[in-house]
């Protein structure tokens, strides 16, 4: 598995270096700059060899790059022969140093250009994004969403990603489209794009099936309809669709359940309901009226109980379904969780379903570390059938078109992104959303098992993002080097050695604090 994930994260961020290099190769070899090497990686050379004057080099440490040009060193320009001038890159003129730094962020976003065109002629398959299981204080409750909405337009722009939220500019989100029952209804928002994107994340769509059990076990199906039975109607989405009504509901039984090609649980039931009942969800949710009449959501079944853990001990089963914890009714797994946590005590006590008996239980959780932080484990793995993601298959732009929105695309992109460094600077935005190496590699690898026009989409994304990063005035990245020839022309010569050692330093010593804070981000996420 880490393998994996260091495999994916490679095969994400080594194009985004190889072509940031390769820009700053290609100009320096077009105005006559020798190269002396190309390395992608940096540290220990893993594998090199030598064609012409230049060394090609693969590295030990796959966070970058470098491509080492002959006589780059200002501070030491005198040292360099007369004859060998011409190949230096500190004795070419401002217009060709300028393009020779310029090359690499320039050929970031060409990549960003390249990756976007070729998604739009292909076609893309791109993930739904869903509402989740909001609540009814929730502020999208308040705005008109429910959960299982599916986001189609922001501000009447068709969404692609999440980054579309970030709107640029005033960053304003006026209005939503969603689906919504094979219908699209615009929903006003008027919400700041990262604060709406914020709250989005902490609603997941995981939304469970309409799948119950009862105390002996046999699982049944829930519809609104004795008609006919849909699954992608989530438990949630059926309660907040008939928020304050009494709801006839429809019990089917199920007959068998098996896992099909995507491995999603395959339900088959009875074609008439063998159950009928009156939910009262005016004062009371689904969870609790189904549970009043004698039956639990799935997620409360236990599938597996791990060897010698706390489950184990108390005499827990896979097919047991928990009821009771503490003499309370308990509805959802999140509460079961969120209880045993939040509980002073070292056991709890539970009532368990199990061949239509109510079997008391005591169990003591376990205190275990993980990554850093001790937590109660219980050791069971719950029986919850999450519906899965949709997603959607948009078709071919055609090539005229492919080529004007690739275009919008990258351009709406670096605006997008340029315009999230200036909320960072003025604090706008907190320095927390910082991501470091551990970041980039965890979205690089839940987007590549998402789909792939999904993982290049953030590919582009990233790109953009180096090349703007490398655009900073910061002496000893690009825009620093930039900024140099830049105080030439303002001052008709070059800056003087001591005013260059102490912006290096300062610079330097900026860029080590970026990294330092975005590696500490990419920890506390990791621990907490």
């Amino acid at each position: 598995m880490i393998f994996e994930k260091f495999a994916i994260f490679i095969l994400f961020l080594g194009p985004l270096v190889f072509f940031h290099e390769l820009g700053h190769f290609l100009f320096a070899r077009f105005f006559g700059v020798r190269v002396e090497t190309f390395s992608i990686g940096f540290g220990p050379k893993l594998f090199k060899f030598k064609k012409g004057d230049t060394e090609y080099a693969l590295s030990l440490i796959p966070l970058g790059g470098y491509v080492k040009m002959f006589g780059d060193d200002p501070l030491n320009k005198d040292a360099i022969p007369e004859e060998q001038r011409k190949y230096s890159f500190t004795y070419k003129g401002k217009w060709a140093r300028f393009w020779i730094v310029m090359g690499g962020p320039l050929a970031n976003f060409i990549m960003a250009y390249f990756i976007f065109f070729g998604l739009l002629i292909s076609g893309e398959r791109i993930p739904e994004l869903k509402i989740g299981n909001i609540s009814q204080k929730s502020v999208f409750y308040e705005k008109g969403f429910l959960p299982g909405d599916v986001i189609k337009k922001v501000n009447d722009i068709e969404v692609t990603s999440p980054t579309d939220f970030s709107v640029s500019g005033d960053g304003l989100i006026n209005d939503l489209t969603i689906g919504r029952d094979g219908q699209d209804i615009v929903l006003p928002v008027n919400m700041d794009g990262v604060t709406f994107l914020e709250k989005f994340m902490t609603y997941p769509p995981t939304l469970r099936k309409p799948v119950v059990v009862n105390d002996k076990g046999i699982k049944f199906v829930v519809s609104p309809s004795q008609d006919r039975v849909v699954m992608e109607d989530s438990l949630e989405e059926i309660y907040m669709d008939n928020l304050g009504k009494s709801l006839p509901v429809y019990l089917f039984k199920v007959t068998e359940q098996k896992k099909n090609k995507v491995n999603d649980i395959v339900y088959t039931y009875e074609k008439f309901p063998s159950q009928k009942f009156v939910l009262d969800l005016k004062n009371s949710t689904l969870d609790k009226e189904l549970s009043n009449n004698g039956f639990k959501a799935i997620d409360l079944t236990i599938k597996s109980v791990s060897m010698k853990s706390a489950a184990d001990e108390a005499g827990m089963k896979g097919g047991d379904t928990i009821v009771k914890i503490n003499g309370t009714d308990v509805y959802k797994f999140e509460d079961l969780r969120k209880t045993i946590v939040e509980y002073d005590k070292d056991s709890v006590d539970l009532v368990i379903w199990r061949d239509g008996k109510e079997i008391p239980l005591t169990l003591t959780p376990k205190l275990t570390k993980l990554n850093g932080k001790k937590v109660k484990l219980i050791g069971v793995e719950s029986a919850v059938d999450f519906i899965k993601i949709r997603f959607v298959e948009t078709k071919s732009k055609g090539f005229i078109h492919s080529v004007s929105m690739a275009g919008f695309r990258t351009w709406d992109s670096i605006e997008k992104t340029f315009d999230g460094f200036a909320k960072l600077f003025t604090g706008q935005v907190g320095l927390n959303t910082i991501g470091g190496p551990l970041s980039i590699g965890k979205v690089a690898s839940d987007s590549f098992n998402t789909s792939l026009s999904y993982f290049f989409q953030l590919m582009a994304l990233i790109s953009i993002n180096l090349g703007l990063i490398n655009l900073f005035p910061i002496p000893v990245l690009d825009g620093g080097h930039i900024m140099f020839i830049f105080l030439e022309i303002i001052n008709r010569g070059p800056v003087s050695r001591r005013k260059m050692e102490i912006a290096q330093q300062v610079g330097l010593s900026l860029l080590l604090m970026l990294m330092v804070g975005a590696i500490f981000n990419d920890v506390t996420r990791l621990l907490f």
